[in-house]
């Protein structure tokens, strides 16, 4: 059976939402279909006005550019088979949320572009380094979101060997100004720790 398309999709949001006008919208979630949406498409670039845009637990394979919506702050892509971060560079000037967890994602290539990126979601992907450095060189490329404050990557190889405590030291040495790392606030104790035996302290658990 042939995946749903995005005009079919945003038809069926309309008529679940009262026959809501796409190009007025500001939240659009096209969520769970069935047949699932496989391709982003042309037709989503009628959502003008959209800011939070909802593609998550479908099959889409790719991620495309979207050059007609000026105003989107949230993108879900989540629960998807997305393998590359792409098509940001027309919408990374409004971006400031990305949420890609569950997918197969390799590289944090392609986030450049979102300037204004304060929340990236990438949890159970494939990302992974080689070398003793476990995660340095993949979390580096985000130096260039210097807004970037809240990370999410449990679940990918990247952090293989490495306590959660070592994971959270890992990335805020790499992104200074990072605040939050897998849903826990970085702590002054977290780094005066970095030069201990890697145990959790009791209080932690």
């Amino acid at each position: 059976m042939p995946g749903t398309n995005c005009q079919k999709a945003i038809q069926i949001w309309s008529e679940k939402n009262e026959g809501a006008n796409p190009e007025e919208a500001e939240v659009v979630k096209l969520l769970c279909l069935s047949p699932p949406i496989e391709k982003m498409d042309s037709s989503l670039n009628q959502l003008v006005n959209v800011r939070h845009l909802a593609l998550s637990t479908n099959c889409i394979d790719k991620m495309i550019s979207l050059p007609a919506l000026k105003n989107i702050q949230i993108l879900s892509l989540g629960r998807n088979v997305i393998k590359k971060i792409a098509g940001l560079e027309e919408i990374g000037a409004t971006l400031q949320e990305l949420w890609l967890s569950y997918n197969s994602i390799s590289t944090l290539d392609g986030l450049q572009p979102c300037s204004k990126l304060h929340t990236l979601f990438m949890s159970n992907n494939k990302i992974k380094d080689r070398g003793h450095l476990a995660i340095r060189s993949e979390i580096e490329k985000l130096q260039a979101n210097p807004e970037l404050a809240s990370v999410l990557f449990l679940g990918n190889p990247m952090y293989e060997g490495l306590s959660k405590k070592q994971a959270r030291i890992k990335v805020k040495e790499a992104l200074q100004e990072v605040k939050t790392v897998d849903g826990e606030m970085i702590t002054g104790d977290d780094m005066d720790d970095d030069e201990g035996d890697g145990e959790e302290s009791p209080k932690a658990a």
